[in-house]
């Protein structure tokens, strides 16, 4: 039986545990938190429960996939349900939409609010789609570094319609050449920020991204989010996966390139094979000391990190759901600061996600939890506290108009988390929360890969490397690690 380590209890970590136990690998895991999940995580204050990191859920079958692989029914072990409502937004002058999860209401909506026909929103979701279709079997399911992912037919056909993808083009170009309406457009624009990108930088290709959460929904598990981290870990322990918290790597060790284990709390700890889902940047740095790093990869821009105010509030608003957005109003504006000036805009957006809508034990009776996320630059030194101060009042401020309410005395406990923070907790280089960000044209080619290419059995997955960040993307890579171990058995 092979043995196997990986570095990490993230989601990536904790997916690749169970694919590669249930392989027949010997698998430990080597987490430095106390817990599991790494930014998908939890915790409690004054009565209140908190999800910590990631808020979206979409694509729910990658987490039920794995119970099924295991012959087990999901269902046991992890409920969800789908939200009805994917989002409500706002804009300061009391201007609001309801963004339904079913393609008609959807599509009614957008007509009655922004004046834009059916019809067209309608052909924008299909060419969406046609983008997804095309590109999933090249950039989300396979290796980008290998011969064989581009020796198929699937990849064939995509290159036959190149044009479709929109790749020299920005996101906010190829959005405001189809709508007129410039909400419409911001609406559209914002979905670069699920992986940490500038919508007017990042390419036309992620107008797919709109298709994702139209076609497949957003949904919430009965926990929270938490309980993704729960349910996967759980299913880890009954694979047989050993699990060593507080513990923390100081090495990969390497022999005659090829990796032989890690050391771990000053000891030695042989293994085959060893999986990093620490963000790439301190793996080779901190852990692979001394080995040739791929500086240009590891060096891309950094995406978005954010803000996050965790507050507890006293009173509940019904015109409020689980997902919302409070627009800034100047889109462009925003974005030039978080990655030209590296600071915050004096105007940003606002997004609140509220679990208690669905969750209501995460809540005292009469009160919700508000995760209130600010995107912001990764941490090149600025004067947090400051930064912070200044966010606070203006967020307060704008939440406060648009809801008409005052905010600031019903905020009964909260917790602050900042890019620093981010690192030291997760480990992201500069508190990035999605490793280097989309916005070059070919940065889907510039992440680094899923494995070594110098090292032998040094795989890699999470945000950090390919195919990108957020829960579905972090999925993924543990697929392709699986699929790129289990495909040289002999190690």
């Amino acid at each position: 039986m092979n043995k196997v380590i990986v570095i990490g209890a993230g989601i990536a970590g904790l997916a690749t545990s169970v694919r590669l136990a249930l392989k027949g690998y010997q698998v430990t895991v080597f987490e430095r938190n106390a817990y599991p999940g790494g930014k998908l995580s939890a915790f409690e204050a004054e009565g209140f429960r908190f999800d910590a990191g990631p808020s979206l859920f979409t694509m729910p079958h990658f987490v039920t996939q794995l119970f099924e692989m295991a012959n087990e029914n999901p269902e046991q072990y992890f409920r969800y349900k789908k939200k009805d409502i994917a989002c409500q937004y706002f804009w300061d002058d009391g201007m609001q939409f309801t963004a339904y999860a079913n393609r008609d209401r959807f599509l009614e909506a957008i007509e009655t609010t922004f004046g834009v026909s059916k019809e067209k929103v309608s052909n924008y979701l299909d060419r969406a789609k046609t983008k997804y279709d095309l590109t999933t079997p090249l950039f989300l399911e396979k290796s980008l570094h290998k011969l064989s992912t581009f020796l198929n037919k699937e990849t064939i056909a995509a290159l036959l319609r190149l044009p479709v993808f929109q790749i020299n083009t920005s996101l906010h170009r190829a959005n405001a050449a189809y709508f007129k309406n410039p909400r419409l457009v911001q609406l559209f624009d914002r979905f670069a920020t699920y992986n940490g990108s500038d919508p007017y930088q990042t390419s036309g290709m992620m107008t797919l991204i709109q298709h994702l959460e139209q076609h497949y929904g957003t949904f919430i598990p009965e926990g929270g989010m938490e309980q993704i981290t729960t349910a996967i870990y759980e299913l880890a322990l009954r694979q047989g996966v050993t699990f060593h918290f507080n513990s923390t790597v100081s090495e990969i060790r390497v022999e005659g390139k090829r990796t032989t284990g890690i050391v771990a709390d000053g000891k030695q700890v042989p293994a085959d094979l060893v999986v990093s889902n620490m963000d790439v940047f301190p793996t080779y740095h901190k852990l692979l000391q001394g080995q040739k790093a791929p500086e240009k990869q590891l060096n891309q821009e950094r995406s978005s990190s954010a803000v996050i105010f965790y507050w507890g509030i006293r009173n509940t608003f019904p015109n409020l759901d689980l997902h919302n957005i409070f627009f800034s109003n100047n889109y462009q504006n925003e974005f030039e600061a978080i990655f030209k000036e590296q600071t915050i805009s004096d105007d940003p957006t606002v997004y609140v996600n509220i679990t208690s809508k669905d969750v209501p034990k995460d809540a005292p009776e009469g009160c919700e939890n508000w995760f209130v996320m600010i995107n912001t630059p990764a941490d090149f030194g600025q004067d947090w506290e400051v930064l912070v101060a200044q966010l606070r009042r203006r967020v307060i401020k704008r939440l406060s108009l648009v809801l008409g309410a005052a905010l600031e005395s019903r905020i009964v406990t909260e917790t602050v988390l900042t890019p620093p923070l981010i690192q030291e907790k997760t480990q992201s280089h500069r508190g990035a929360l999605y490793g280097a960000s989309s916005n070059n044209t070919m940065a889907a080619f510039l992440r680094h890969p899923n494995f070594s290419q110098r090292i032998k059995n040094l795989y890699f997955c999470g945000g950090s490397v390919h195919p990108g960040g957020g829960i579905p993307l972090c999925m993924l890579s543990a697929k392709i690690v699986d699929e790129l171990i289990t495909a040289k058995p002999n190690v």
